[in-house]
């Protein structure tokens, strides 16, 4: 059976819409390509991409919500581990010394494409805020 997009009735997608503003304002701050915000989302079709991004709304599967939902996770982390908020978006840019980076940045490994890089980032800074 084929997938379908849930129906306007179920709690996620209630969140759709806004998911993708929270992620659209995050692209923003993070200032990422759009190559890099369609892997962030996993790698939607060019054309859904651009519908999201322009209405600002849809109703993305549960993977994107997931992705979305680690994405502001980390974004809240940074905001509480760096006082000053272009530093907090700058953090993601850097290359990094620990071991979980390998010397890249978090932002590198977060575009490997899969959904649990995405996890590990949020579990770094997790872990680094005690």
């Amino acid at each position: 059976m084929l997938a379908q997009s849930l129906p306007e009735n179920t709690p996620d997608a209630d969140l759709g819409g806004p998911a993708l503003r929270a992620f659209f304002r995050l692209a923003e701050h993070w200032k990422l390509r759009i190559a890099d915000q369609r892997k962030l989302l996993g790698d939607p079709p060019e054309s859904t991409f651009y519908k999201w991004k322009r209405q600002q709304d849809g109703a993305p599967g549960r993977d994107t919500i997931e992705r979305i939902s680690y994405l502001l996770g980390i974004w809240k982390s940074l905001q509480i581990l760096f006082p000053e908020p272009a530093q907090a978006d700058a953090w993601l840019h850097k290359p990094n010394a620990a071991s979980l980076f390998g010397g890249h940045s978090a932002l590198e490994r977060m575009l490997s494409g899969n959904v649990a890089d995405l996890y590990v980032v949020r579990q770094y800074l997790d872990a680094q805020r005690g």
